[in-house]
């Protein structure tokens, strides 16, 4: 049993936190509200205000938010860091730049990245994907916590290296969404109904994760309404990376770009 201090009880962070609990750690979460405090209740943790309180005493902290901006202002400005315990970790799983986490771990922070490839339904089930980047005894502490809700747990490499093949990861996906949405388009053309393109697709040689998961949502244009958010996030990020390394995406900035644009 380990103690834990949780930020970012939201939509992926909330089933997170019920398996936490539900394999024995103790948990306190931030909760700026009274009924995100009663919602972080409910999954039978304990509740804080403030990040330094959640972070005291606590041997891992794990960090779920939204953006990276988001981490930055956790970690950083308001020094979730300055809080911890000098042999406490830092999991980091929302997806970001790589510069974020070795900005974390230059104020002496023993930091693991650990995007996160699935959804709450996945994590709910315990079988979340998670790339993990990060020293080997780090990973190593926390990987009772991570196996409670991710399976596999893949450590691809030292810190920032999570966040790297996440970034990749997420780069294909958007490009495999603008494919099927270019598909959809000349089946348009061809006078074919999108509905019965779709399924029909779903059983040919061009079959890939992402036109299932388009299939079942009924048509491109509301899948990527549904995740534009998500993915756009992570390209702005994906982009800025390669950016600063002087490269570019190639010819996959075609189909990314055709998946951002719907």
């Amino acid at each position: 049993m380990m103690r834990v201090g949780f930020i970012g009880a939201g939509r992926m962070g909330a089933p997170m936190i019920r398996r936490l609990v539900e394999a024995g750690h103790e948990v306190r979460a931030l909760g700026r509200t009274p009924e995100k405090c009663a919602a972080i209740r409910d999954l039978g943790a304990s509740a804080l205000a403030e990040p330094a309180a959640v972070a005291e005493g606590a041997e891992a902290v794990i960090v779920c938010v939204f953006s990276d901006e988001q981490v930055r202002k956790v970690c950083l400005t308001e020094d979730l860091a300055a809080a911890m315990a000098p042999d406490a970790a830092l999991v980091i799983h929302t997806t970001g730049s790589p510069r974020t986490v070795e900005a974390i771990a230059a104020r002496g922070v023993h930091v693991i990245d650990a995007p996160v490839s699935g959804g709450p339904h996945d994590i709910a089930a315990g079988r979340v994907t998670l790339f993990v980047g990060g020293d080997d005894d780090d990973m190593m502490t926390v990987y009772p916590l991570l196996s409670s809700y991710g399976d596999p747990v893949l450590h691809v490499g030292g810190l920032g290296a999570g966040q790297l093949v996440k970034l990749v990861n997420n780069t294909l996906f958007a490009a495999q969404i603008g494919l099927v949405a270019e598909g959809v388009r000349l089946g348009g053309l061809f006078g074919v109904s999108e509905s019965a393109l779709l399924k029909a697709l779903t059983h040919g040689s061009a079959d890939s994760r992402a036109l299932g998961i388009i299939a079942r949502a009924g048509s491109a244009a509301a899948f990527i309404d549904a995740v534009g958010d998500f993915v756009g996030k992570d390209v702005a990020v994906v982009r800025e990376t390669v950016r600063e390394l002087g490269g570019d995406l190639g010819a996959l900035e075609a189909v990314v770009g055709a998946a951002l644009a719907q």
